[in-house]
This record gives C-alpha cells, structure tokens and sequence, in this order.
C-alpha cells in the first residue's frame, strides 16, 4: 500500500467557498486536513486495489459468488480467526470438509468446483461461514456479504439462504433523469397497507405506486429495506446490509417494484443506514470473526450507548470496501437512484451529537471533536457515487448543521446533494403545543423556513415518519386529537377543533412546501391527516399490528373528511410541478405581519399569502409584489373540496397597481364579482379570509 503524503492539500475549490462564507475562513486548515484525508484514501485505492470502480465491486468477489462455469468463489474478511470454513445444506452441514485458503489481510478464500456441470450450492439451500475464534470456539456466522436472509416462524434467528434463481428479475425501464424539483413520499413497505400485518413488495408495486403517482409525488424513500431482525426498529438495526429484507417478499419482487416506479417516472431512494449496526452476532456483522473488533473499533469507542449498538470503524481499509461496495451493490443490481444517509450526525462527531446542542457557532464543527475518519468515508462514497452514477442523488440527516456538507468534495465540502431541513418539524410541534394561536410568531416562523445555509439544498418537511412513532404525535393527531374518531364524518356537524385542525393542517404544509427548502418530504399517510400512531408489533403491545399500518382506505371514503387532507395534498404537489418552486431561488418574504397573522411572500412567479389569524379576516388588504400585472387564484386553501369555508370568489381578478409597498415596487388589489358581506362593489385591496392560504398566478405571464 502506498504512503500517505504528510503535506495537507488544498481542495481545488476550497477558496470559492471560504469566498462564499468568510466565517470559514479560520479553519482553512481543517478543510486541507479533511481533503487530503480523502485524497490519500483515493490514492491508495488507485494504486493498491486498480482503482475506486474495482474496489467497490467487492459485493462481486466477497461473500459468495457464482463463477461462470458454475462452480463457486467465497471470500470472507475475518482478521480475528484461526481458521474459516463454510458448511451448509450442500455439505451436510459439516463444519470442516471446505476449509478457507488464508490470505494476506486478514481475507480467506475457497474455491468449490462445479458438480456436473452445476452449482455446487443449489439456489435457496442454507449456508453459514464457521468460524473458529482464537479460544478455539466454533461460530456459525451469516456472511457480512449474504444477499438474502429468512426467519422460519418457529426460529429466533435469521438463515441465510443461497440467492442464485435460474433467471432473475430483469429491469425493462430506465431510472428516471435526475429531479430538478424533488417531492418525497417517505415510505415503509411493511405497513404500507390498511391491514394488520407485514405487507409485501407487491402490494406496494400495485396498490401504493399507483396512489403516491396521483399524488403528485416523483419520488419514493423507502425505509427498512436493508435487512433488520427487530421489525420494530423501523429498519434502523441493520444486520444484513446486502440482503434486502425477506420479510416483505424476495429480492426479485423488489426489483420489480423498483421497475415499476421508473415506469411512473418515479426516483426510488433507500434509507441507507451506515452510522451503526445491531449488536446482533448470529445474524448480524457483531462479533463476526470472534472479536469485539473487526468492522468495528474494539471497546468503548465501538458501541453507541444510546442507540445500543455497534460502530464502524471508517479508518479501517476493509471497513471502506465494504460500505463502498455496499452503496454500489444497491444503485447497480437494484436500481437505486440514490440515497437518504441515516445518522449522519452520529457519524461526524466523536460524541454523536450525544447531550449536545448545537447553536451554530463554527467551533462547534472543527477541532479533535469531529470524527474526520467518518467525514472522509461520507466524502469518499458522494465521489463515488457522483463519479460513476452521477444521475443518482444522497441527502444527509445532519441536525448538527454541518457547513459545507451539501457542496462538493472538490470545495472541501461533504458532497452531499441535499440534507433534511430538521428544525422545521421542531418548529411546528413547539408551536403548536407551547402557544395559542393569536400568539404565533409570524417572523420566528419566516426564519425558521428560510434559515438555511447559502447554497446548500434543503429538504422541508412539517413531519416526517419520527412524528409518526407511538410516543409522539403527527400534526394532524396535534390538532385535532381525540375528536378525530368522532367528527370526521361529513355527516357531524364541524366542530370547532376539527375545522381548526383541517384549515391549519393545510396551511403548515403549503407554507413548509413553498419556503422551507429546494425539496419537500411527507411521510406515508400523513398527507391525510393519518388518524393513529405508528407502533410495531412487540411484547409491550401484546405483538399487535393494529398500528403498524396505514388506512389508505380512509381517503377513499366520502363520508370522511380526510379526502379533503388528501386532495389539497395531491393539488399542492401538482402546483408545484407546474411552476417549480423547490427549483427556484429562495423566495422573496415582503410581509410578515405579527397583529395580523399575515406573511406573504413570491416564488417561481407566485405570490403565497397566508392568514394565519384565528378569526379575523381582512376585506381591505394590500399586497406588496414585484412584476406588474392580473393575478388568478391557482390554489385556494378554503375551497370546498379542501374541506373549506368557500369564502373566496375564484373569478376574481387582482390587479396590480404602482404603488409601492413593503419594499416591493408594485401592490395588488381586486375587483370582486360577488364582494363579501358589507363589502361595496367597487374596486379594493385584497381579501384575506381567516386561516386561509392563496397561491395567484400573474396571468399576463402565461406558464
């Protein structure tokens, strides 16, 4: 292996982006540090392994593998062990008869001949890598690199079963151009139905594709994928990361379902966990070789006390191949178009963001306290990533506020292209649990949404699936509480709370949607206002999936007023693919009015107005704009068939008026055709019904 240059290097962009934000300029240093961290690791790969494409098609190589003349090649990373055989239903189960070869580095090798003509290890037959520990025990351990994992009803424990079906699924549709405007649905497939069990791959390629299609989302972000043997994880206690979950069905029918997805034009992203992994030893990575190193550092620094489980060691050169290789395994045999990072706070910090909160004072990401070992493996696999599949996309859930995370490597940056937006969920549960609603801060509100760093693309979400989890409450459950299982129905007179839940579910996620990033995710079912939590079967809940699903259903029934939730949503995402907003510059905030609960402001062309006031509406108000012209109501919040009050005449016409206001050069006023109640016809300002949101389009500019 070739040395390291001590020099530290400069990233080739590094000054545009100290040009860009001046308070970095002190820490020039750490970013030559951290680059030529990276640099180094590049290198080395080039010159010891042929270079990043060879080396991070290691899923091709380790595990096993079946050679063109049917015979088999495994190969296993074990520096810890004696000595490595491999037993299975194809030996009988005897622990000794194939021996691994011992190489250099800690890897093991065996080569099986093919048996007349034929695999030697049948499609769907069980296997385990025996390993004998340097006390002498015998470990039966799944490979780190198994591709399909299975529990019997009857077993604790997962199997690993040989994948290698005479023919696989073929994937007929190209993964979709990367997004300019990007609209999540957060998804799980395992509750992706309004029955109480483990739904599959299937129901979710012909019954969810479809909806999240005519919803206007573009694009899906599956969770709990990568194979976890504690369902109620919620897929965040990996212990299989090259199996894609048995319980949902076989690595052929999700393959299809990513198909599918291409087919509607749909980007499927996966939520990748690298940060950690189960303690798990008999079906997972812990203890592999019989230490309590290997893909992990020994002792304290290897175990994370909060989350209970294990941490990589992103120094160790086996360790990269592995969760390098792990990334490409997903884009190039599932068709992936890229990925969701979990943890990535964790990662960056020797602390894992544990007890700490961060004000954003720079300090807080420099120094000994950042685990620059983990950055680099985050900067390695985004130059991978962006080197050989530069359509695919990552984003970073980093609460921290990293700078520099979301721009390019060659910046000295993480190289991410998008991180979640996290404070902005905060934001709204604060508020909506700490203040009446005459007491919303309209400005703490506006920076919130608009409080991002200079060129790095953020994700906004009013909730996302941690709202969602039994323990905490989704907007909807907020608002409206207990009187959601009585006064849903059409049919009940509309209460008081279920009005004011309906008007201000709408309006949280309009204004996130249109000003809180370059990109908007929700999570399955709560576009609609999902009646209940989320909770995983488990011995506390007597092993019940009651609430381990979604009730689609809910929607389809005319009698409920979740359809009006569902169909605002739907009109919402639609807008946007029209005009693009999340594509757009940042939008242009001209009024934030504390007494009136007003904030206004213009994005992609639009003018966004919202009344966030509880009861009072204004018949005489003005609006400052930019481009003169007649304005249309494109989307009204309070319309019928959102389930509001129809206040608002959608054959009105505003028009522009040279008169400048909040700064803006231009206002707007309007002619009604039906004026409200004790409003005389003729020519006024802007009416604003309470609780309500207006998107207007300037119809003098066609789009």
């Amino acid at each position: 292996m070739a040395a390291a240059s001590t020099e530290p290097l400069q990233p080739p962009r590094l000054q545009q982006l100290l040009e860009r934000d001046p308070y970095l300029a002190p820490f020039r240093t750490d970013f030559q540090r951290r680059y030529s961290l990276f640099y180094n690791h590049l290198k080395n790969i080039e010159e010891s392994e042929g270079g990043l494409d060879k080396f991070t098609k290691s899923y091709k190589t380790f595990g096993v593998n079946q050679l063109a003349d049917g015979g088999i090649y495994c190969k296993e990373w074990a520096p810890g062990a004696e000595a490595v055989f491999l037993a299975g239903d194809f030996n009988g189960w005897n622990p000794f008869s194939h021996p691994y070869k011992k190489l250099e580095y800690g890897k093991w090798e065996l080569f099986i001949p093919p048996k007349d003509g034929c695999s030697p290890v049948p499609h769907g037959s069980k296997l385990k890598v025996v390993i004998r520990a340097q006390n002498g025990a015998l470990l039966y351990r799944i490979s780190p690199w198994a591709r399909y994992v299975v529990r019997d009803e009857d077993k604790v424990n997962y199997d690993w079963v040989h994948w290698n079906p005479p023919q696989s699924y073929i994937h007929k549709n190209p993964s979709p151009k990367r997004l300019k405007s990007l609209r999540i649905y957060e998804s799980h497939v395992g509750i992706a139905s309004p029955e109480g069990k483990v739904a599959s791959y299937k129901n979710f390629t012909y019954n969810v594709l479809p909806r999240i299609k005519d919803l206007g989302y573009n694009c899906v972000q599956l969770m709990a994928i990568m194979e976890h043997a504690y369902y109620a994880s919620f897929g965040y206690q990996v212990t299989s990361f090259f199996a894609a979950s048995s319980r949902y069905g076989t690595p052929d029918d999700l393959k299809e379902m990513i198909d599918v997805a291409h087919s509607m034009g749909i980007t499927v992203l996966l939520d990748v966990v690298h940060s950690h992994a189960s303690k798990n030893s008999e079906d997972g990575l812990n203890q592999f070789d019989g230490t309590d190193s290997c893909f992990f550092h020994s002792g304290y620094r290897g175990n994370h006390q909060l989350w209970d489980s294990r941490l990589f060691d992103y120094a160790n050169w086996e360790v990269l191949r592995f969760l390098l290789s792990n990334l490409r395994m997903w884009i190039e045999d599932y068709r992936f178009d890229g990925f969701r990072f979990d943890g990535v706070t964790s990662m960056l910090y020797h602390h894992h963001g544990i007890g700490t909160g961060f004000s954003g004072d720079y300090n807080e990401y420099f120094g000994l306290h950042v685990d620059e070992d983990a950055l680099c493996y985050l900067m390695l696999a985004n130059h991978m990533i962006n080197s050989l599949h530069p359509e695919c996309i990552t984003i970073a859930e980093d609460v921290s506020g990293m700078p520099a995370l979301c721009r390019p490597v060659a910046e000295g940056g993480g190289g991410f292209d998008y991180r979640l937006a996290m404070a902005i969920p905060d934001k709204w549960i604060q508020i909506i649990k700490e203040l009446k609603d005459e007491d919303w801060n309209m400005g703490n509100i506006v920076h919130t949404l608009t409080n991002r760093r200079y060129e790095e693309k953020y994700i906004a979400y009013a909730e996302s699936h941690d709202q969602a989890l039994v323990g905490d409450k989704t907007l909807a459950f907020r608002l409206m509480d207990a009187e959601m299982y009585t006064n849903m129905s059409v049919l009940m007179p509309l209460t008081p709370v279920i009005d004011r839940g309906i008007q201000l579910h709408k309006m949280i996620r309009l204004i996130t949607h249109a000003l809180g990033g370059e990109s908007y995710l929700n999570f399955m079912g709560n576009e609609f206002g999902h009646p209940e939590w989320l909770d995983f079967p488990r011995i506390g809940n007597n092993e019940s999936y009651h609430y381990a699903r979604r009730q689609f259903n809910l929607t389809e029934d005319d009698l409920l007023r979740y359809k009006f939730l569902n169909a605002f949503d739907r009109d919402m995402n639609k807008l946007e693919e029209r005009f693009g907003w999340l594509a757009s510059p940042q939008a242009y905030v001209s009024e934030k009015h504390e007494s009136n609960k007003v904030i206004a402001f213009e994005r992609a062309g639009l003018i966004f107005i919202f009344n966030f006031h509880p009861y009072q509406s204004y018949v005489d108000y003005r609006v400052g704009i930019e481009t003169p012209g007649k304005y249309k109501i494109l989307l009204d919040s309070d319309a019928g068939e959102y389930g509001g009050h129809q206040r608002l005449d959608h054959n009105t016409e505003y028009f522009s008026e040279e008169y400048p206001h909040n700064y803006r050069p231009n206002s707007i006023m309007t002619t009604f055709s039906q004026p409200p109640r004790g409003c005389p016809m003729h020519q006024i300002k802007v009416y604003i019904p309470s609780r309500v949101a207006l998107v207007l389009q300037n119809t003098d500019i066609p789009k």
